[in-house]
């Protein structure tokens, strides 16, 4: 996935600019390898077709077969912990359902925890090299 404008981005909004990045990591439960052969396809068009409804935006997405990467732009408005918890909500609802193995091998598709780091002290494009170099690892 390539980010089509890096540079910092700034919401317009009446009586609110804002600017939010933040890079989120989330993984399935017991880290298991699960996120392959279609899931993975799969979960990276469910979480683009939210973005509208949930008021975030993906800037950059990896999904591995043992975890998600996400470098997401959030109204701060939403709370990007509020966020995270319905896209891995949604996600997981659908999954379990249109992948059966998910649910024989799996109590719950995602873990209760997750990885935030807001994208401040840094720039979009390190935060996206790092993102990017996770699937040659």
């Amino acid at each position: 996935m390539e980010i089509s404008n890096v540079e910092k981005e700034y919401h317009h909004e009446p009586h609110l600019v804002y600017s939010c990045q933040y890079h989120v990591i989330f993984c399935p439960k017991y880290r298991r390898k699960v996120l392959v052969d279609g899931i993975d396809k799969r979960l990276k068009e469910l979480i683009l077709e939210k973005q509208n409804e949930y008021q975030y935006k993906i800037l950059e997405m990896e999904v591995m077969p043992d975890h998600v990467h996400l470098l997401i732009d959030v109204d701060p408005r939403m709370g990007v912990y509020h966020v995270v918890n319905r896209i891995k909500g949604y996600t997981s609802r659908v999954l379990r359902a249109e992948f059966p193995e998910l649910r024989k091998r799996l109590p719950t598709l995602w873990t209760h925890s997750k990885f935030i780091s807001s994208v401040g002290a840094v720039t979009l494009e390190v935060v996206q090299k790092y993102i990017e170099d996770q699937k040659g690892k």
